[in-house]
């Protein structure tokens, strides 16, 4: 098996409202690719919510007593705290530098997801970002219009950096897919010695979203989108929403 990622070059830096789409496509064609069955686009959230303008000016934000009282305890903006606790459903723990919430959408992550790294500041270091509205919507979306002009039939991740509460570092995960099975359940198939598989699940997603975030970066690399291909499946498509544990089967809360 052969499994290769390409990055995908020269996609513009996005602003609210452009074709976020168009540009994908273009840095397609530009990079030589002919899609084939199969090929799975990784696209950064970053890119995506910045299309979809979800900004928020924090000067623009009145923080509530709650966001006050929170952020001494986590020694951070108030408006900042206002902002994450805006896109939460609940508080699961909090420390010097750092809140661990639900979001709205699900995902149990550090801040929310509203973040300023690599988030255009003209005017004084007030610009954050917030996660896209839909993310699976926006990958099925992207999916059929992928499947529109190319006439191929293409799976489409796009991932996320989310620390872990058991491990140092950050890793690419999926939040949001269409045209793959996010999650593949194996239990009850045999192992290699026939004995069947009890409790494994593949976060299949979620290996696509990490192997991608090795060429996009951290940083400064400016690589937002990354085309991978070789990876076979078998099963129905299932969208990133099942990847989420539910709370009542989630041990660490």
């Amino acid at each position: 098996m052969t499994l290769t990622l390409t990055t995908l070059p020269d996609v513009p830096l996005v602003s609210p409202g452009d074709d976020l789409g168009g540009f994908l496509i273009a840095a397609i064609e530009r990079a030589g690719i002919v899609p084939q069955t199969r090929d799975i686009l990784v696209v950064a959230q970053k890119v995506v919510s910045k299309a979809e303008g979800r900004f928020v000016d924090l000067r623009q934000v009145v923080p509530s007593a709650r966001a006050e009282k929170l952020a001494v305890a986590v020694d951070k903006d108030p408006r900042l705290v206002e902002v994450i606790l805006s896109q939460s459903t609940e508080v699961v723990a909090h420390r010097r530098g750092a809140i661990v919430v639900a979001h709205k959408l699900g995902f149990v992550m550090a801040n929310a997801g509203v973040d300023q790294s690599n988030v255009d500041q003209t005017d004084g270091d007030t610009n954050v970002l917030l996660l896209p509205e839909d993310p699976d919507g926006w990958c099925e979306a992207l999916r059929q219009r992928l499947l529109a002009h190319f006439d191929v039939e293409m799976a489409v991740v796009m991932n996320d950096s989310f620390g872990r509460a058991w491990r140092h570092g950050t890793v690419g995960v999926a939040i949001g897919t269409a045209g793959l099975p996010a999650l593949l359940d194996c239990v009850g198939e045999p192992d290699l010695f026939g004995r069947k598989l009890r409790i494994t699940q593949i976060g299949l997603a979620d290996e696509v979203a990490a192997a991608a975030s090795l060429l996009m970066g951290q940083a400064a690399e400016g690589q937002p989108a990354v085309l991978m291909r070789g990876l076979s499946w078998s099963r129905p498509p299932v969208p990133a929403s099942t990847l989420i544990r539910a709370k009542a089967e989630d041990m660490f809360r």
